[in-house]
């Protein structure tokens, strides 16, 4: 029988091996492998404590716990890990060292999560913490010591510890054959720059074969290398440099299309590099700001053209190219407003905004919906949504790092909002109904008397009761539009959260007033009922005006009290006085721009 070898360890070899040799072929880790100097391979006995996954250290030492057994890809993950703290320079001296390893901890699993760089080996949420920089990390998890299932997990560390080590410059180890420590970052950037490089070569090589070296080819190119913030997204489009195409198109410069990928060019209309990097960086924010998908039932043209004067403001102010001399929409009074409230200025004189004209051409929008392009048969096989995101998120992680200038204010706000998720319609009207019906202040009335203590039953004690006032001045109107172009299940669903959110809410009654051609008063019901025992009646047009002048000028109905107004958006421009809200189905649009709420029913 062969004798077992004292350094072999019992977790599986050949899974790990296979992990390591992923790592050293990875192009964004064999700059950072090459110059590791511990020895990383499995091995009992080597250093790394029982408690952790691996041990790095801050001149290149690499260990990996021996007895631990994981995939060819969990592996990978453990290694690019120890990679990446090395890479963003996470292995120095903090005030508070355990603060600072969960901030670091953060940051490489974000960027291990983006890069698709292996699978973890445990699971863990980042969800939370996901938007922080790592300097808001750090601060956060000062004020926050307190541990989380969450966190240990996400450390690849069992108990307390650190993965890894600072070691101080003086301190040499015989096992480390650096004498000097070397520029993990620089070695770090230039795996990227090479990788980036090789693929863009040949995408490039591969999507656009003819004209590769053209003005538009290059100012393409010019954004891969010198932008970071949307260098990404250049990498993601295909350049479609057809002439006779985008006459077919009625395109002048150029439009997006952005399920497809694709940008069309129209080289003949003459623009030089500079104009034509202005014109790339408007179409690829258009497609990673998702205009055409926040458009929700809007004018399409009337849209692009509000979109286009924001985007052409932020490059304006970012410096970006020379502004071209076709299709160029810029007006310098909309600077500080977003897309939604130049549309809604915009409808108020749809005869003068009509003529306009975009890239594309006059009275056509140059962002592409998914059926309007040469390729209609391509098949997508990623997420858009995460891709865009992604890619203008990491864009402007870089571009704050590398200090490539600044970020106009609404840009930045608006890419940090595609990483929040939408906050749930139900979510948003229970915080208007917390709004409008805080919790009733209790008084003390020896009118209804508590109950006596058992010690003196002989002394009265006041009961904690509303005031009557108050609590009858607790309602609010719901006008329903029966029109026929609701949609029951819709209104149903509507109803339903109104009635519940009022219950909750000690609402003692709402006022009900159904319209459509004509007003249909319901009189006052209590929250339960609305859901359960509402006949709806009307189904006719839509003139929903006489409702609201029935309802504020009802002598049983309050002065305060607010309203909430349930239609799909085909209804006549309402004037109202008071507090309102609206409750819409998703995708459908107002015709004229309400001060009150607007609640998007989904």
């Amino acid at each position: 029988m062969a004798k077992k070898n004292p350094d072999q360890a019992p977790a599986d070899q050949k899974r790990f091996l296979e992990g390591a040799v992923s790592a050293a072929q990875h192009p964004l880790l064999s700059s950072l492998l090459k110059h590791i100097a511990g020895p990383y391979r499995q091995k009992m006995g080597n250093g790394c404590p029982p408690s952790h996954w691996f041990l790095v250290n801050s001149r290149g030492g690499l260990w990996v716990n021996p007895f631990k057994d994981a995939e060819p890809d969990q592996w990978l993950y453990i290694i690019g890990r120890a990679c990446l703290h090395l890479a963003l320079d996470h292995l120095k001296n903090r005030t508070n060292p355990r603060a600072w390893t969960r901030a670091c901890a953060v940051e490489a699993a974000r960027l291990q999560k983006d890069l698709k760089l292996g699978v973890p080996p445990v699971s863990f949420d980042l969800s939370p913490l996901w938007p922080r920089s790592i300097e808001n990390l750090y601060a956060y998890f000062r004020e926050h010591p307190e541990d989380t299932d969450d966190l240990k997990a996400l450390l690849l560390v069992e108990g307390e510890g650190s993965p890894f080590q600072v070691i101080e410059e003086s301190v040499l180890r015989s096992e480390f054959r650096w004498t000097t420590v070397p520029r993990w970052p620089d070695l770090f950037g230039q795996g990227i720059a090479r990788a980036v490089e090789k693929t863009v070569d040949q995408f490039s090589v591969d999507q656009n074969p003819p004209n590769y070296h053209t003005p538009v080819q290059r100012a393409r190119r010019w954004f891969i290398d010198h932008h970071p913030l949307l260098g990404a997204l250049a990498s993601g489009f295909r350049i479609i440099d057809d002439i006779a195409l985008c006459q077919r198109m009625d395109i002048q410069v150029a439009a997006v299309n952005d399920f497809l990928g694709e940008i069309y060019v129209n080289r003949a209309c003459g623009l030089d590099e500079e104009q034509w990097k202005f014109v790339l960086a408007h179409e690829f924010l258009h497609a990673g700001l998702r205009h055409l998908a926040r458009r929700r039932g809007r004018h399409p043209f009337l849209w692009n053209v509000a979109c286009d004067f924001v985007i052409n403001g932020w490059l304006i102010e970012m410096q970006v190219g020379r502004l071209p001399t076709v299709g160029m929409l810029f007006d310098p009074n909309l600077g500080s407003e977003s897309a939604d409230s130049v549309y809604d200025r915009m409808v108020q004189d749809l005869r003068r905004y009509r003529r306009l004209a975009t890239f594309r051409s006059a009275g056509l929008g140059d962002m592409l919906g998914p059926h309007e392009g040469p390729n209609l048969d391509v098949q997508v096989h990623c997420d858009l949504e995460d891709f865009y995101r992604r890619a203008l998120r990491q864009g402007l992680e870089y571009q704050r790092s590398a200090g490539r200038g600044l970020v106009p204010g609404g840009l930045e706000e608006e890419i940090l909002a595609l990483d929040q998720p939408a906050v749930p319609w139900d979510v948003t009207l229970a915080w208007w109904f917390d709004e409008h019906f805080p919790p009733l202040e209790k008084v003390r009335t020896y009118a209804q008397l508590s109950r006596r203590q058992s010690a003196t039953p002989d002394i009265p004690r006041p009961r904690l009761v509303a005031r009557e006032e108050d609590r009858l001045s607790r309602t609010f109107g719901v006008i329903v539009d029966t029109s026929g172009s609701m949609d029951r299940v819709l209104l149903g669903k509507a109803l339903g959260a109104i009635a519940a959110f009022g219950a909750e809410r000690e609402v003692r009654a709402a006022r009900v007033v159904f319209c459509d051609a004509q007003v249909h008063d319901q009189g006052w019901m209590e929250c339960q009922e609305i859901a359960g025992r509402v006949i709806v009646k009307g189904r006719g047009g839509t003139i929903l005006q006489p409702a609201v002048d029935f309802l504020e000028k009802a002598a049983d109905f309050p002065s305060t009290g607010p309203f909430l107004i349930i239609t799909d958006g085909a209804c006549d421009v309402l004037s109202l006085a008071r507090e309102h809200a609206f409750l819409l189905p998703e995708g459908r649009h107002l015709p004229f721009r309400p001060w009150g709420k607007v609640f998007d029913l989904a």
